[in-house]
């Protein structure tokens, strides 16, 4: 373990920690407002966490070579946590813009029927 200084150690494991957070609180935003889109998102982070963690522990290990496939596993899922995490993005944008348009057509319905009343 004594590849990292200790500060290099706290920022990785904090950094662990917080990415751990921030999916659970998207998760729980997404339950309260009922925005399901939301989840996608917390699941979409989910790759990106495990590819902290592979780096974690290839640095806790003092970076063996028997453990070189967690370089390759991290690499992986950084381009997966990325490729998940723009679409979730993208499904955000499109389900909030879907939503706004159906909004927006209520409301000029609304204000077209209270006219001819």
């Amino acid at each position: 373990m004594h590849v990292l200084s200790l500060p290099t150690w706290i920022i990785h494991i904090s950094s662990v920690i917080e990415w751990v957070a921030a999916i659970w609180l998207i998760w729980t935003y997404g339950e309260i407002t009922g925005n399901r889109y939301w989840w996608a998102l917390s699941f979409a982070m989910l790759p990106a966490l495990v590819s902290a963690m592979c780096a974690i522990t290839w640095h806790f290990f003092d970076n063996p070579e028997s453990l070189e496939w967690l370089v390759t596993l991290q690499a992986s899922m950084t381009v997966l946590g990325n490729i998940t995490l723009c679409a979730a993005a993208w499904w955000i944008w499109y389900c909030t813009l879907q939503n706004n348009t159906s909004v927006t057509k209520k409301n000029l319905k609304s204000s077209t029927d209270d006219n001819f009343s």
